[in-house]
C-alpha cells in the first residue's frame, strides 16, 4: 500500500500520468530515511535539504512535518509493519504540465510515499570500497539534488554489479575523491577525519551532516576539501555514511586492507548515532505516541 496525491492505495492501483514532467524530463526529487519504531530520524535535516531541493525546481509544494508523520503513521499501520522499523522513499516529481520543455513553475506536484519494512540484522556491518573508473559527473545546478537524474550512479552499479558487500566510490574528472555510489565517504588520519567537500559535486548526505556536526562529541577534528585518493588510501580506517545503512567501515578498499587496523573513529561516531536515536524514540515514546497524539 503506497500513497498517492492525498490517496492510499495499493501498488497495483497507483498510477501516474505519462504527461507528469518528472517523468518527461526528470524534473522531481526524493528523500530516503530511516523509521526507527515508527519514528523518522532526523526528520528536519531530510524536510530541509528536500525544501532547498523543490525551490531550486520551482517545484511549488509546502512540506508539512505533521503530514509527513501522519503519513507515516497510516502506511505503517495498513501494511502491518508492527515493529515500525521501515525504509521510506518520499518522492515528489514536477507535476502534469501542458506547456511543454519551457520554463515554469509547477504548482502541482504528483506525491509518491511508499514503506518497506526494515529487518536490521539484514543491513551489512561492513563493506568493501571498489574504485570506480567511470567518474562522478558534475551537478545539473550549482549543488546536487537528490533527484531523478540516477544515471551515473546505475552506469557505475553496472561497473561494480549487484553484490550489496561491495560500495562503488567514484572519483572527480580530475581525480579527486567524490563519494560512493549511495552514500558519502569518510577517513580517518591520526586525530582527525577527512570527508570530500560539496564542491567535488557529491550529494549534502544527512548521515554525512550528522558526523561533521557530532565529530568534536567523539574527540575528533573534522576537515573537510579536495583530496587525492592516495589520502584515502594511506587512512588508519575508512567508512560510508547512508541514511539507511547508518556508519558502515570499509573492510578494504582496492588493495588497501583497513581490517586489521584501529577502527576507533568509526566505533565512536556510531555509539553516538546510536545514542542519538534512543533519545529520540524516547523523547518520542516510538510509533504509540504519534499514534495516540
Amino acid at each position: 500500500m503506497i500513497y498517492v496525491n492525498g490517496r492510499y492505495m495499493e501498488e497495483k492501483d497507483a498510477v501516474l500520468s505519462p504527461f507528469d514532467h518528472g517523468f518527461l524530463y526528470g524534473i522531481g526529487v526524493f528523500e530516503t530515511f530511516r523509521l526507527y519504531e515508527g519514528c523518522p530520524f532526523l526528520i528536519d535535516w531530510h524536510i530541509e535539504r528536500l525544501e532547498r531541493a523543490l525551490k531550486d525546481l520551482q517545484i511549488e509544494y509546502t512540506v508539512s512535518k505533521h503530514e509527513i508523520l501522519e503519513m507515516l503513521d497510516k502506511l505503517l499501520k495498513i501494511n502491518d509493519i508492527k515493529d515500525g522499523n521501515a525504509r521510506v522513499r518520499l518522492n515528489i516529481s514536477a507535476g502534469i504540465s501542458d506547456k511543454g520543455f519551457v520554463a515554469q513553475t509547477y504548482d502541482k506536484p504528483t506525491v509518491l510515499c511508499f514503506v518497506n519494512q526494515l529487518k536490521p540484522e539484514s543491513l551489512p556491518l561492513q563493506k568493501e570500497g571498489r574504485v570506480l573508473s567511470i567518474r562522478r559527473n558534475t551537478p545539473e545546478g550549482s549543488f546536487r539534488l537528490k533527484s531523478h537524474h540516477y544515471l551515473n550512479n546505475m552506469y557505475a552499479k553496472r561497473e561494480i554489479g549487484n553484490d550489496p558487500r561491495v560500495e562503488g566510490i567514484f572519483l572527480t574528472e580530475d581525480g579527486a575523491v567524490a563519494e560512493g555510489i549511495i552514500s558519502n565517504v569518510f577517513w580517518r588520519k591520526g586525530s582527525c577525519i577527512y570527508t570530500p567537500s560539496l564542491d567535488t559535486g557529491i550529494l549534502d548526505g544527512v548521515t554525512r551532516r550528522f558526523i561533521i556536526e557530532n565529530a568534536k562529541n567523539a574527540g575528533l577534528d573534522l576537515k573537510t576539501g579536495r583530496y587525492e585518493l592516495e589520502a584515502l588510501l594511506t587512512a588508519d580506517e575508512a567508512w560510508m555514511t547512508n541514511s539507511v545503512l547508518e556508519i558502515i567501515p570499509f573492510t578494504k578498499i582496492e588493495e588497501v586492507n583497513y581490517g586489521s587496523r584501529s577502527g576507533e573513529a568509526v566505533s565512536a561516531l556510531q555509539l553516538l548515532y546510536k545514542k542519538e536515536i534512543k533519545n529520540m524514540i524516547h523523547e518520542k515514546g516510538g510509533r504509540a505516541w504519534r499514534s495516540k497524539r
